[in-house]
């Protein structure tokens, strides 16, 4: 088993393969301020990486065995090909060469409490909502987000070793190797089926990972979802479960409501038997899940009712989680993350409920494995919108693949009977934006490529047309 004691430095000079990714980039910034030699690559010089060059750190764009100067350890990001030059030049050294999940895994046994989020969906804004909290608390927490929180400047906070708050991804079976004391599992579903063989797989890996967990760990897990289920006999811990209107869970959300836009406020029963009453800054019943499960992570580690409630009422979500952009003329503009087909779901409905005018949604699919895997699943998340518009495919880690297109999935559409289009551009879908929107419409870009941008540029081209 690799191990890495952060305080030690015997690999003091860390060069990260993909180091402008969400994740990568929060490590590199990590090891750089504990006073490591840091470097990286990455194959284009974005947003995350010019925040990194700023930093200090040595940047190298594009990945070429060169690359290597003699590095202690090498760390990789998953879209890495095993066929990536630098990353054949790194294993030819005589030193560690692993994995991002592998390298958090290791690093998470530094901290004495260490909160890690996982499941399908609704990572990052969970894990956001425990940082809310936390930065509001006592304790001088490190931080790492899947997002961007206004409030830290970005998505990587270090502090001390007593809390540690990061997402636990399941892709490429990365859980696996995680070993925090307080675990919590939001939800199981279908997805990175270019990894898994299907959702026995899953499950099994999920499994797999709280059997690594050891007698003093804590598995915070919602009840109301039922693949949940399916993971009960591998928790090690304590296991502590929440849920809506669910009388079985040890913490059960109830007289739930909401306001004029979708922020929902409710009474959460703890498991002490005494009822605590909760208000949300963000709109929606998923945010409800998201919130227990902060709320139970930080009271279950001694944080105080008072802050809990106090900051999670102020917790207004992350960048590109249901965000306003701006507005066209009395038209919002907004963009979420939302890639795989239940977050998708989720989110349009809970923002039609509340949409005076029609609902416009513009969908970057992202990658072809999982617009191939999940099409029929696709068909059934757009019901909300009055009108879907869906760009290219979003490649991503991936190598072009004939065999599906976005036009496909949009003939899908309209046959199902959707109002359904397909633009291939970012520049066509505004252009075509600017020609059909009306007064009180909303628009929203989703996707975990890039859609943000097309949100920008309706917003940003129209005041300078």
């Amino acid at each position: 088993m690799f191990e890495f004691n952060l305080n030690e430095h015997d690999y003091n000079r860390v060069h990260f393969i993909g180091i402008g990714g969400i994740s990568m980039s929060g490590l590199a910034h990590l090891l750089l301020e504990k006073g490591y030699e840091v470097t990286g690559s990455d194959r284009s010089l974005s947003d995350s990486v010019k925040g990194l060059i700023k930093l200090g750190i040595e940047v190298y764009i594009g990945q070429k065995k060169e690359n290597i100067q003699n590095p202690d350890l090498v760390v990789y990001t998953d879209a890495i090909a095993d066929d990536n030059e630098e990353l054949i030049a790194a294993k030819k050294l005589d030193v560690p060469v692993v994995t991002r999940g592998v390298f958090l895994g290791a690093l998470m046994r530094n901290y004495k409490n260490s909160i890690a989020v996982s499941g399908s969906h609704g990572k990052s804004t969970t894990t956001s909502m425990i940082s809310k909290i936390l930065l509001h608390s006592d304790e001088d927490a490190t931080i790492l987000l899947g997002g961007n929180l206004d409030e830290m400047k970005g998505n990587v906070k270090v502090g001390s070793e007593d809390y540690l708050v990061t997402e636990a991804c399941e892709y490429k079976g990365n859980i696996r190797y995680y070993f925090p004391q307080t675990v919590i599992i939001l939800n199981i579903d279908e997805d990175h089926l270019d990894y898994y063989e299907d959702l026995d797989d899953i499950v099994n890996t999920f499994k797999e990972y709280l059997r690594n967990q050891d007698k003093n760990s804590k598995t915070i897990l919602n009840l109301n979802e039922e693949n949940n289920k399916l993971i009960l006999d591998a928790v090690q811990g304590q296991l502590i479960t929440y849920g809506q209107e669910n009388p079985n869970a040890d913490y059960n959300a109830t007289n739930i409501v909401f306001d004029d836009i979708g922020r929902p406020s409710f009474d959460l029963k703890l498991r002490n038997g005494s009822v605590e009453h909760f208000s949300l800054g963000v709109i929606g019943r998923h945010n409800i899940n998201n919130a227990m499960a902060a709320i139970i992570s930080t009271y279950e580690n001694g944080i105080d009712i008072e802050t809990i409630k106090e900051n999670i009422k102020k917790y207004k979500g992350l960048d590109r989680r249901m965000q306003i952009i701006g507005h066209v003329n009395n038209v919002t503009i907004m963009t979420d993350y939302g890639h795989h087909p239940s977050e998708i779901l989720v989110t349009l409905n809970a923002i039609a409920e509340h949409t005076k005018g029609r609902l416009i949604c513009v969908w970057q699919p992202h990658t072809y494995s999982r617009t191939k895997t999940l099409f029929n699943d696709f068909l059934n998340s757009f019901d909300a919108a009055d009108e879907v518009i869906v760009t290219d495919i979003y490649a991503a880690r991936e190598k072009f693949d004939p065999s599906i297109h976005s036009k496909d999935v949009v003939d899908a559409m309209v046959k199902k009977g959707l109002n359904a289009k397909y633009l291939s551009t970012f520049e066509e879908a505004r252009d075509y934006i600017y020609e059909i929107i009306r007064d009180d419409d909303l628009v929203i870009t989703t996707g975990c490529g890039n859609p943000d941008e097309l949100a920008k540029m309706i917003v940003n081209d129209f005041q300078n047309k």
